[in-house]
C-alpha cells in the first residue's frame, strides 16, 4: 500500500535532518549566490539532493520547485508538486543559531494539501494536512485569539516597519520580534507562541508553501498584501509578501499602504 503523502514527507524530512545536523556547527563551505540572492552552503545542496532523490523517486508524477534546483517548466503541468526548501535560514544555519528549519509541500490547484516544516535541532516537526488540523509532535496546534494590536507580538524584519508599507504610518501598538526562517515563523505563529507574522516583499513559494497551510489548519489565515489567499505554481514562485496569524490579521490589512 502507497504511504501517504504526510507519512513521506515526515520521514525523509527526518532524515535530512540527519544530514544537515552532520554539517551544523561543523564550518560548512558556504558559497554567495548570484544576484545578490544570499548564502547556500554545502549542507543546503546535500539536503536538497536527499529530497529530490526521495521524493521524486516516490512520486515520479509529481513536478518539483526547489530553491535549491534549477526550476523545470514541466512542473507546470503536474497535477500536483513537491515546493522544497532545504534549508530556510540560511545564515541562521551558518552562525550557528538553532532556527532554520526544513520546508516541504505538496501542492495540488495552486493549494497547499500536506505540509512539514522540520526543525531539526529543536527536535520539532510542525505539521498538517489540508481539512485535519495542524499538529506539533503529535499534539493539535492553534493560533492565538488576539484581536487587537495593542500588547500583540509580531514577527517581522524591521525593513517591514519602514513608513512606505503603511498608509497611515507605522500600526502602532504592537511588540516586534523576529526570527530568520520564514518557515520558523508561519509554524510558531501556528503554535500559538506569537500573534502574527508578516513580511511585505516578494517572497518566494518555497519559502512560505507550507508554513501556510500549517497556519490555515491552526484556525488561522495566510494571505499576501492584498489579503488574497496565496496561489502556488506559479511560472515564476514568488508572492506578494505574506501576513498570516489568527484575527489579528484583519486589524493589519487595513492599515497597508
Amino acid at each position: 500500500m502507497l504511504e501517504s503523502d504526510l507519512t513521506l514527507l515526515k520521514k525523509v524530512a527526518a532524515e535530512a535532518g540527519e544530514i544537515a545536523l552532520h554539517y551544523f556547527r561543523a564550518d560548512p563551505k558556504v558559497w554567495e549566490k548570484s544576484e545578490n540572492a544570499g548564502p547556500v552552503t554545502e549542507a543546503d545542496l546535500a539536503v536538497n539532493a536527499h529530497f529530490e532523490a526521495r521524493l521524486r523517486a516516490a512520486r515520479p508524477d509529481y513536478g518539483w520547485l526547489s530553491e535549491e534546483t534549477e526550476d523545470d517548466a514541466a512542473r507546470l503541468a503536474t497535477k500536483r508538486q513537491f515546493i522544497i526548501d532545504p534549508i530556510d535560514g540560511t545564515r541562521a544555519f551558518i552562525q550557528g543559531n538553532e532556527n532554520w528549519a526544513m520546508s516541504l509541500a505538496v501542492v495540488e490547484n495552486g493549494r497547499p494539501i500536506t505540509a512539514v516544516v522540520e526543525m531539526p535541532k529543536k527536535g520539532t516537526t510542525f505539521y498538517a494536512e489540508a481539512g485535519r488540523g495542524a499538529f506539533l509532535n503529535g499534539a493539535p496546534m492553534r493560533v492565538t485569539a488576539a484581536n487587537t494590536l495593542g500588547g500583540s507580538t509580531v514577527l517581522t524584519a524591521k525593513f517591514n516597519m519602514e513608513p512606505q508599507f503603511w498608509a497611515a504610518g507605522k500600526p502602532p501598538g504592537f511588540n516586534r520580534q523576529f526570527r530568520s526562517s520564514l518557515a520558523y515563523r508561519l509554524a510558531a505563529v501556528a503554535h500559538g507562541r506569537f500573534d502574527a507574522m508578516l513580511t511585505l516583499r516578494p517572497t518566494w513559494e518555497w519559502d512560505i508553501a507550507a508554513g501556510s497551510l500549517i497556519v490555515e489548519e491552526a484556525g488561522g489565515m495566510a494571505v499576501d498584501r492584498s489579503g488574497q489567499p496565496h496561489l502556488f505554481n506559479h511560472s515564476k514562485p514568488m508572492a506578494d509578501g505574506i501576513l498570516a496569524g489568527g484575527k489579528i490579521v484583519k486589524k493589519l490589512l487595513p492599515k497597508l499602504a
